[in-house]
């Protein structure tokens, strides 16, 4: 039983996810993705850097985080949404600070989606 909860779980994350990314690309210029595979695509490696890569990036930038109060995480992601545009094809970032920004938008759909749910 908890099994099968773990996995909705990680459907509904993915889901909400690639709902996410969807609306970032629609309302950040700069950010493109060329169709739904390339979305669905983008919403797992998003979730497998995010489980991987972001603690370690969280755990060695600590001092800048604390001193920005935690602002400088929203650097981590864009720079982890520049990894992903690197990896998937049919998604593409055009800048840093258009990843910046996709970080920020993300962010906050992440939590009004998560609110819904």
């Amino acid at each position: 039983m908890e099994e099968k909860r773990i996995r909705y779980g990680m459907l509904i994350n993915l889901l909400i996810n690639a709902l996410a990314f969807y609306v970032t690309a629609y309302i950040v210029p700069g950010i493109h993705i060329e169709n739904l595979q390339s979305l669905a695509v983008v919403s797992i490696v998003w979730g497998v850097l995010s489980i991987v890569l972001k603690p370690i990036l969280i755990l060695l930038t600590l001092p800048v985080n604390i001193m920005t109060l935690g602002l400088f995480t929203f650097v981590i992601n864009a720079f982890m949404i520049m990894i992903v545009s690197g990896i998937v094809p049919g998604f593409r970032v055009d800048s840093f600070g258009t990843a910046l920004l996709g970080a920020v938008v993300l962010s906050l759909l992440n939590v009004v989606l998560g609110k819904l749910v």
